[in-house]
């Protein structure tokens, strides 16, 4: 895989801007603009992968240091460590220059000072707008993304042929088609899953938190206890109560269900969608109904690399990812080891293009809201999801939703 590089004489804007915003000089008239050539790269530049990217990254690695002389040190490390690692090992000078990680990470990132924002300049067109707010922070941008997921419904159309037109329909539908589920979503006995129940709430007009102007999140400004969030705290209970939704049903055994045929619907991602085509089920991808009237907004997340603030050799670094792990060669071989959809708009067009069922999510996840990055998060995880499984069991919806409220609010400040 050729990197469709840009020459050096053609790098414009951003390695200009970036070599002077980086060097934190002020721009003088002289300096203003200046000469491309004389942009220079040299040394080296140490990226953390995990092992499912890593064989991606050799081959930009090696075009990389083909046309820079920039040699880059890939390290493996599981992916769910380097957030921690990062973050204790930064401030040492001992991390990487480049990291691999999940946008909701970014809160914790930046408010210990291990990440520097990503200049991508005129770059930043070229990506799907969710993936570029989900890696913002204080109106700057700190990765280049390169993959988007979210949640969507599957629907097993030799069960029922019509998308459901809201929650009440799709419950209809599955039942008419005579399976032993309606309708499944895995559940966590005691914590439920704020994440796959989201788009619900968000149907009812109870997001999180909500919006400042630009819109980030407003820590400032708690939503979840709105009257929407009353108003799906009562759902919840009621479809606890009908036994549509089960906390007994378990994340491993609605995938079971769902691929021996006992129900028609399943909420899940794009990763369980390759073993219900694996199954032999023919399968749409559908957004996930409106239980409450508004839209149903799942969670997107974005993964992506970012730069740390202790970086000796930033220039490349930035280089290395904004027009190489930024190209479309590079997102659409990202794409086809991951199976999310790139964030690179005209890497993503092509995966649509080629994939009804990355085409399905796709459609869902542009109407998807990032998952807060914000520290202030952290408060809301540990009340929202044991609260949610206590009202489906059977609790008062009321008095249970409104303690959890108060209770974010009480972490928070």
């Amino acid at each position: 895989m050729k990197v469709n590089k840009r020459s050096f004489a053609a790098l414009g804007a951003i390695t200009a801007v970036s070599a002077l915003a980086l060097a934190g000089c002020a721009a003088s008239p002289e300096a203003a603009e200046p000469s491309e050539a004389a942009v220079e790269f040299s040394g080296e530049i140490t990226v953390w992968v995990d092992a499912d990217r890593a064989g991606v990254l050799e081959e930009a690695a090696a075009d990389f240091t083909d046309t820079t002389g920039v040699k880059v040190n890939l390290v493996q490390k599981e992916f769910g460590e380097i957030r921690d690692q990062f973050v204790q090992q930064v401030p040492t000078g001992e991390g990487p220059d480049v990291a691999v990680g999940a946008h909701d990470w970014l809160g914790v990132l930046a408010t210990n000072g291990v990440v520097a924002p990503v200049e991508l300049g005129d770059k930043a067109a070229e990506f799907e707008q969710v993936a570029l707010d989900a890696w913002a922070y204080d109106g700057q941008t700190y990765a280049v993304p390169y993959a988007i997921e979210n949640i969507a419904l599957l629907r097993n159309t030799d069960l029922v042929s019509e998308v459901a037109t809201d929650f009440d329909d799709m419950i209809a539908k599955g039942e008419a088609a005579g399976t032993e589920y309606a309708f499944l979503i895995g559940l966590d006995p005691e914590a439920a899953d704020p994440y796959h129940l989201y788009p619900f709430q968000t149907s009812f007009g109870a997001p999180v938190f909500g919006s400042n102007a630009d819109g980030s999140y407003d820590a400032g400004n708690l939503q979840i206890g709105n009257e929407g969030g009353q108003e799906f705290a009562a759902w919840l209970g009621e479809q606890g109560a009908a036994g549509i939704l089960n906390t007994n049903i378990t994340g491993d055994l609605a995938k079971e269900n769902f691929l021996a045929g006992k129900s028609p619907y399943y909420v899940t991602g794009p990763w369980n969608a390759p073993d219900a085509v694996a199954a032999g089920l023919n399968i749409a991808v559908d957004p996930i109904p409106s239980a409450g009237g508004g839209e149903a907004q799942p969670f997107a997340g974005v993964q992506g690399f970012f730069l740390s603030a202790e970086s000796e050799n930033r220039l490349a670094a930035n280089e290395f990812l904004v027009n190489y792990i930024g190209s479309e060669e590079v997102q659409t071989a990202l794409y086809e080891v991951g199976g999310r959809a790139p964030a690179l708009t005209a890497a993503f067009d092509a995966a649509v293009a080629g994939d009804p069922i990355v085409a399905g999510f796709g459609e869902v996840g542009a109407n998807a809201v990032p998952m807060p990055s914000i520290p202030e998060m952290g408060s809301v995880w540990q009340f929202w999801g044991v609260t949610e499984g206590a009202i489906i069991n059977g609790g008062d919806p009321t008095s249970l939703w409104d303690k959890m409220a108060a209770d974010i609010q009480g972490a928070i400040e």
